[in-house]
């Protein structure tokens, strides 16, 4: 492997990429990461005004090359059948699906005011299906494509959670370890079942200010951390919060045939924090 191969296994010019999630923190971080690598993009949203504010804040505006934004729940199977069928019409391949929609309701963390015994089943229903079924359906309705063709990369999106359980976020952190499982099963059933040339991955970001956690880490009035904000701090061996673009280049990797010979796993990206005991 040399210099130019390198360059050309993150040239995505001419990759066709669908996202979930693009809107969030992270998710728009990840948009504006391979849309700067050359890359198609899909953006399944609920929110389509915001979506398109996004593509038009991108280099060459909304009709660079061919990216879209297509209005769709990722519980709803009906919709992302339909957001399915536009693309196969609109694309001639489906190179990648990014899972990034998830995350987290107040009501189903606990705290002072609302014990572990008393959350709300519908609440913690809905961190369930927004994280786990959220996951798979997509997987379902475009992994399908990617099994006509014989190859693609599913990349989904865990969490710090997930590979460590959080106090407090009982539901979310339950979710995100069933992401983790999920992922290695399909990356084991896709190779086996239609092609080794289709991968599945995830990252597990580790501790980044997004709106659902902004709450948990941060004093609305002050700014200043509150203590589970700094008990973070002190188990990150960085000391800082991630940035959203610390995930671009784990996702471009994964996403490129710089990494052909990787599936089934999740990938830290968390300042040490998985690696650090306390001790």
């Amino acid at each position: 492997m040399n210099r130019t191969s390198i360059a050309a296994d993150y040239n995505f010019s001419g990759r066709y990429f669908v996202i979930t999630g693009g809107t969030g923190v992270l998710g728009q971080a990840m948009v504006r990461g391979l849309a700067g690598l050359g890359a198609n993009l899909a953006l399944l949203v609920r929110d389509e005004a915001k979506a398109r504010n996004l593509l038009d804040s991108l280099p060459g505006g909304p009709e660079r090359g061919s990216t879209c934004v297509l209005q769709a729940d990722v519980l709803d199977r009906t919709a992302l059948e339909q957001a399915a069928a536009q693309l196969q019409e609109r694309w001639p391949r489906l190179d990648g699906l990014i899972n990034g929609a998830g995350g987290n309701f107040p009501r189903a963390t606990t705290s002072p005011e609302l014990k572990f015994f008393d959350l709300p089943d519908g609440d913690l229903r809905r961190v369930f299906d927004l994280n786990l079924e959220g996951t798979i359906l997509p997987c379902q309705i475009f992994g399908r494509r990617m099994a006509a063709q014989g190859d693609g990369i599913i990349l989904n999106v865990s969490s710090m959670s997930a590979l460590r359980p959080l106090t407090r976020v009982v539901g979310y952190s339950a979710a995100k370890a069933a992401v983790n499982n999920f992922t290695q099963w399909l990356a084991v059933h896709m190779a086996r079942e239609y092609s080794p040339r289709i991968r599945v991955n995830a990252l597990a970001p580790g501790f980044f200010l997004t709106e659902q956690n902004r709450f948990l880490l941060t004093e609305a009035a002050t700014g200043k951390l509150t203590m589970r904000g700094q008990s973070i701090m002190d188990h990150t061996p960085m000391a800082r919060f991630g940035e959203p673009e610390d995930l671009l280049g784990t996702l471009a990797w994964l996403l490129s045939p710089a990494s052909a010979f990787v599936t089934g796993i999740v990938v830290p990206v968390d300042g040490g924090f998985s690696a650090f005991s306390g001790v």
